[in-house]
């Protein structure tokens, strides 16, 4: 039975040890954009213990923020799993990447222009738009991993496609995605991944699992959105945000406090008195 919080200063314990724990980074370690410093202490003490600590993210390995590469580099995450589960590696190199294939990405393209839709596809070092205005210019202009490329999938590996609608009334429901083997997970009101139907970022956390011969049943996770739902599925012990989406929360083992209400530190800290015992 999923359990909520009271109070939001309060250690509270989980009946669960996992030996390594998968992290959101948007609205579940960072707001913005920006890790919280609260987060970012507590992760450098976690990595002093034997879990592995795992970033898994809906974000393309191009657009992972600064702060948690740095952290990444610094040893104190294991490996990183991105772009929904299409790509993930470690510091050793790729542990496993699923592209999309030509003929996916070419009915992707075709579908978003059908719609006149800006689009663009994520590869391993860049962010490829389809279209160009301005606001796609001043993005580019403070994000140098972006380019403007309408053939950007013909000649280089690409692993999911963003596309953004004109409102909230039309976001391509008539779209039969799994007709041509693929999905379509929305991550705003306005924005969604177009992803071939097996990804998710339950397949990446799979696969690092197996990557460091852990059993997926002792894996604990925590996030915010709906894009960890098939993720909270699979590990042993899942754990929302308490201003995470009510579906992932209805999904959930525990459901613990917002960044601000130090939720992290309320499961996170008497692991810490566990393995320092």
């Amino acid at each position: 039975m999923t359990q909520t919080l009271a109070t939001a200063v309060n250690l509270s314990p989980v009946p669960f040890t996992p030996k390594i724990i998968f992290f959101d980074i948007d609205d579940t370690l960072s707001r913005g954009g920006v890790i919280a410093p609260h987060n970012k202490t507590t992760l450098e003490r976690l990595s002093n213990t034997d879990i592995k600590l795992v970033i898994a993210t809906g974000r393309s390995k191009a657009i992972i923020p600064e702060d948690i590469l740095g952290l990444f580099e610094a040893g104190v995450f294991d490996a990183i799993v991105c772009t929904n589960g299409q790509y993930s590696f470690d510091k050793e190199g790729i542990i496993s990447h699923y592209p999309l294939t030509l003929q996916q990405a070419a009915k992707i393209d075709e579908l978003c222009r059908q719609d006149h839709l800006i689009h663009k596809f994520d590869s391993d070092t860049h962010l490829a738009w389809a279209n160009d205005n301005e606001q796609i210019r001043a993005f580019i202009a403070s994000n140098p991993s972006s380019i403007i490329d309408p053939n950007y999938y013909k000649s280089n590996p690409v692993y999911q496609c963003s596309v953004f609608f004109k409102d909230d009334e039309r976001r391509m429901q008539e779209v039969d995605f799994a007709k041509f083997g693929l999905k379509l997970v929305h991550w705003h009101q306005i924005g969604g991944d177009i992803l071939p139907i097996d990804a998710s970022k339950e397949r990446g956390v799979r696969d690092v699992c197996q990557h460091f011969d852990i059993d997926i049943s002792e894996a604990m996770a925590i996030g915010d959105g709906f894009n960890d739902l098939e993720m909270f599925d699979a590990v042993g012990y899942a754990i929302a945000m308490g201003d995470g989406q009510p579906a992932l929360q209805q999904r959930a083992d525990f459901i613990t406090g917002s960044i601000e209400e130090y939720g992290l530190q309320q499961v996170l800290h008497p692991l810490l008195e566990i393995e320092n015992s």
